[in-house]
């Protein structure tokens, strides 16, 4: 498989002129960086410790930049097999300070990978459940992923080249006096591997929230510095 950094930038661009043509007549469009460190403690457990900012950048059919959230993360995962694992995080959102209305937020994960890979493509299935606490209510959350990436320049990652994330998830929310909560997820990004084991992600995410009541498009900038220890 290979793709030049022409066709990549071009492809790019098709999908950001898609996005802000399908967001001009939604509610809500975000930016949403963020920083991950990946700790490597053995060839069997990991940690990965990560800083997440929200901000808007159309909300109510106005442009606006402003900051909803910033989120703390801390994941371990221990490998089970060649091609599974298992993990627990722990999450805390700040959103109050940004939105007075609004509740900080504390949640707690666990979470089952499997991963199989066809010559350069890997394909990985994430089975997550949440509990999203805060001081009016605890929200169970469950979730399933599927994703797929591969380097768009031969069969191998090389430093300096780039690669294709595309995964979809869904999501169900259920809680005390919430009526079951049903969410869809699509996410594509472009990613660099650069020397010493860090990378460079960038991609839009679209957001179909509780479409089975009241439905809400939501979509994503995104963009990851992810390092390595």
């Amino acid at each position: 498989m290979y793709c030049t950094n022409r066709t990549i930038l071009f492809c790019l661009l098709l999908l950001v002129n898609s996005f802000l043509i399908q967001s001009q007549n939604k509610s809500t469009v975000y930016w949403q960086p963020d920083v991950s460190v990946n700790y490597q403690v053995s060839a069997f457990y990991s940690h990965n410790f990560s800083v997440t900012n929200r901000n808007y950048l159309l909300k109510d059919q106005r442009t606006k930049l402003s900051v909803r959230q910033i989120d703390l993360a801390h994941f371990s995962k221990v490998n089970i097999d060649f091609n599974k694992s298992v993990g627990l995080g722990v999450q805390y959102r700040f959103r109050e300070a940004f939105e007075e209305s609004k509740e900080n937020e504390l949640r707690f994960t666990e979470q089952f990978n499997t991963t199989h890979k066809i010559r350069s493509i890997r394909l990985g299935n994430r089975f997550r459940t949440e509990q999203r606490i805060t001081p009016s209510s605890t929200i169970h959350r469950f979730r399933y992923r599927f994703a797929v990436d591969f380097p768009l320049k031969g069969l191998k990652l090389d430093v300096g080249e780039p690669y294709l994330i595309a995964t979809t998830e869904s999501l169900l929310s259920v809680g005390k006096s919430l009526n079951p909560m049903y969410d869809q997820r699509i996410t594509s990004q472009i990613g660099w591997s650069l020397p010493k084991g860090m990378k460079l992600q960038v991609g839009i995410q679209y957001r179909l929230e509780n479409y089975t009541q009241n439905t809400e498009q939501v979509f994503f900038f995104l963009n990851s510095l992810i390092l390595a220890l």
